[in-house]
């Protein structure tokens, strides 16, 4: 008889598929690793269990122990998987810009999800980088993997991904292409092919709205390169310690529209029913090989997960619609609606120290209702007409206090290539504008009078 002990045993030796369709007129032989083929359905199955094992190993997880784990999700459904198989218990902390297929699959499984809000630093105590950690602090004999930091998540990759590379290509491989996120996928596989053979070529696949790109162009970890996006499983705001940027040659920016779109082709062009950020990783791979690979050259993508996870969003026709992503019509983005401007409308700011009385006064001579607050070059806040009335009525006396008391929330900053759809679907009561940073880093905002107009024309 020839069956396995348990379901982790079939992690590991995923395929490699020739792409025939979305690749045309492009050379080079491309091929996709297809990493829903594991148990789990994501390249996460791999590291999941190498942590675990460590941890085992050295004595930081004990029999009947709780695992506990920050995730987009896939990291969750493997460790879910391997606590199974093993006896643990499990608490995930994720982002609630998380699809709702990926908490409904890992409560299936028997973990507990507890969802955080994202549009917060890492440090702030809501993020679900803090939640868990805390959770690990609180809980007896539990233990937080960490996949961002712990040198287990590159080690898996280099012990596995990277030799069924070079092995299915026969040591042919040119190019390595995966997301960036945690780090351990991209620089743990090019670790090992890159020790194969030199010349590999690696290239990391960011979305717009994180920090890799510019830190590794510049070695500046700026912050005003970050802004909210949707795409899952790529990109950070933080610099986990698995990305070693030695490993990586190149990385290409790729939109939340473009990977969506791609998944879609995918799915349709290839039999390939995969995830957001595997349309990611090959729109921004195909972009890098259309310049760059020879007709002699093979280049391997990695898609790290399956479509299931995304049913309600990428799959889903009225989802892409209210996004942009499937025009119906052609809407203009952010970027139009501060061209058509003609730099006419410098923004205008308030800082915090300011007395409230003072920035009633600025408000009422420019004749604007919301503004931001700043604290030198940083955007710590924002006033409006409503909420300042509001507070002068309960407390008149506010108004000889500097408005640092009495600022909401600052305005979200958005991509320029935002579409006026999309940009709408974010103004709301508790975010009454928009800021958005141009390629000369000058800081618009962006209104709903804005959208009335830009729609109206």
């Amino acid at each position: 008889m020839r069956y396995y002990n348990t379901l982790i045993e079939t992690i590991g030796n995923t395929p490699l598929v020739k792409l025939n369709r979305v690749n045309k007129g492009i050379k080079g032989t491309i091929l996709v690793k297809v990493e829903y083929f594991n148990p789990g359905n994501s390249v996460k199955d791999r590291i999941a269990l190498k942590m675990i094992e460590d941890a085992e190993k050295s004595g930081q997880l004990k029999p009947g122990g709780t695992i506990i784990e920050g995730t987009s999700g896939n990291t969750g459904m493997g460790l879910a998987l391997v606590a199974q198989a093993k006896g643990y218990k499990c608490i995930f902390t994720l982002a609630d810009k998380q699809s709702q297929e990926k908490m409904d699959i890992l409560r299936a499984v028997g973990a507990e999800v507890i969802v955080c809000p994202t549009n917060v630093s890492p440090e702030d105590p809501r993020s679900y980088y803090s939640v868990a950690k805390k959770l690990n602090e609180d809980i007896p004999n539990s233990i937080y993997p960490n996949q961002y930091d712990n040198p287990s998540n590159t080690l898996a990759h280099y012990e596995s991904t990277g030799p069924e590379i070079w092995e299915d290509t026969d040591g042919k491989i040119t190019h390595y292409a995966a997301g960036i996120g945690t780090g351990g996928t991209i620089c743990g596989t090019s670790k090992y092919l890159k020790e194969q053979k030199k010349g590999v070529v690696s290239i990391a696949i960011d979305s717009y709205g994180s920090v890799f790109k510019k830190y590794k162009e510049t070695g500046i970890f700026d912050e005003k390169e970050i802004y909210p996006y949707l795409t899952e499983g790529i990109g950070e705001d933080i610099l986990p310690k698995n990305v070693d940027f030695d490993m990586i040659d190149h990385i290409v920016k790729v939109t939340d529209k473009d990977g969506a779109v791609m998944a879609r082709r995918l799915a349709r062009e290839e039999g390939l029913f995969c995830g957001w950020s595997c349309g990611s990783a090959v729109h921004g791979a195909l972009e890098f090989a259309r310049d760059h690979l020879k007709e002699d050259d093979v280049m391997v993508i990695l898609l790290p997960d399956h479509g299931t996870r995304y049913l309600g969003k990428v799959y889903n026709d009225n989802w892409m619609k209210d996004h942009g992503f499937l025009e119906t019509r052609k809407f203009a983005t952010a970027k139009d609606i501060i061209a058509n401007r003609n730099g006419s409308s410098e923004l205008k700011t308030i800082d915090k120290s300011l007395k409230v009385g003072e920035a009633i006064l600025t408000m009422n001579q420019y004749g604007i209702d919301q503004v931001p607050v700043v604290d030198g070059e940083d955007f710590v806040g924002s006033l409006n007409d409503t909420h300042v009335l509001k507070s002068l009525l309960q407390n008149p006396d506010i108004k000889n206090q500097p408005v640092s008391e009495i600022m909401d929330s600052p305005f979200q900053f958005v991509g320029m290539d935002n579409t006026i759809d999309v940009l709408s679907s974010l103004i709301q009561k508790e975010n009454k504008a928009l800021l958005v940073r141009d390629h000369q880093n000058v800081v618009h905002i962006v209104t709903q009078s804005d959208l009335l107009m830009a729609i109206s024309e």
